[in-house]
């Protein structure tokens, strides 16, 4: 799908990326800036925990601003389009598969973060990049992103799988991990806010009878929404015992890494060159 836009440098390399969580974002956000047109899909009820930094909490919100950069919820192929002509980047919760087939994308990201292969295969797009482990790259896809935190966070795999999932969060406390999660299953009931400075034993939510009280002083960095029916164990929260506010609102060193990563893989990848060489030779017809 060609878009005749002045917001992007490419319009005729459409990118689709499937999840609007908080590293997909820092994807998003990347691939934005550098002028690629990227139309994101979500969940209809996403599982977001922080969300503040997210494109996926349109689906909440209608609309949400990250680092500057507009998304918004849409309907429809031509509510995307639209949206994409002003420079705001479209979320939509139609299947994926049904995206696919209507945005017929030059570029897929996988940014899911799920940690195992799902739906996303080779055939989807001319190049198909995967974030962090549970796809094989030259198999399920064309390259993969490292993600886990460390002296490979951000390299690009054109062979082989991500270093496997250590379930260990890069940040965590001294004695307690930062994350937070559902005693019992149910719907979260928020009692305090993104970005509010939290105290030990403070309550931050609740489901149902049970309280979810803070362990150590910190910040609120994410918290997943009331609107999600939540299971025992799921993480639900997030909070950040460096207590710094602002880094609740703005994307994170890790995601802009990993979305360094996948502007990387699009520039070097062989198929990518068609389309970037149509680029240069309609600015040297321009000139």
């Amino acid at each position: 799908m060609a878009l005749a836009s002045d917001y992007h440098l490419f319009p005729h390399i459409t990118v689709l990326v499937r999840g609007g969580g908080d590293v997909a974002s820092g994807v998003i956000y990347r691939l934005h800036c550098a002028g690629f047109p990227v139309i994101v899909t979500e969940l209809p009820t996403p599982l977001l925990i922080r969300r503040a930094v997210s494109y996926g909490d349109a689906v909440y919100s209608r609309q949400t601003t990250v680092e500057g950069v507009k998304a918004r919820l849409v309907e429809s192929m031509a509510a995307a389009h639209s949206a994409l002509s002003r420079g705001i980047v479209p979320v939509i919760t139609e299947p994926e598969r049904v995206v696919l087939e209507w945005t017929h994308p030059v570029i897929v990201v996988d940014g899911r973060m799920a940690k195992n292969r799902l739906d996303t295969t080779l055939s989807d797009a001319p190049l198909v990049i995967a974030l962090g482990p549970g796809y094989f790259a030259g198999r399920d896809c064309h390259a993969i992103v490292e993600t886990n935190s460390g002296h490979r966070l951000g390299r690009v795999i054109w062979r082989g799988g991500a270093e496997a999932d250590t379930g260990v969060p890069r940040e965590g406390h001294a004695t307690y991990s930062r994350a937070l999660r559902a005693p019992m299953d149910g719907h979260v009931k928020p009692e305090a806010a993104i970005g509010d400075f939290i105290h030990t034993g403070q309550i931050i939510a609740r489901i149902g009878d049970e309280a979810i009280a803070a362990l150590y002083n910190g910040v609120l960095r994410g918290l997943i929404h009331e609107r999600v029916f939540v299971k025992r164990g799921m993480k639900i929260a997030d909070l950040d015992f460096q207590a710094q506010r602002e880094h609740c609102f703005t994307l994170s060193d890790r995601s802009l890494a990993i979305g360094g990563g996948v502007l990387e893989a699009v520039f070097s990848a062989p198929q990518m060159r068609p389309y970037l060489q149509a680029k240069t030779d309609e600015t040297a017809t321009d000139v």
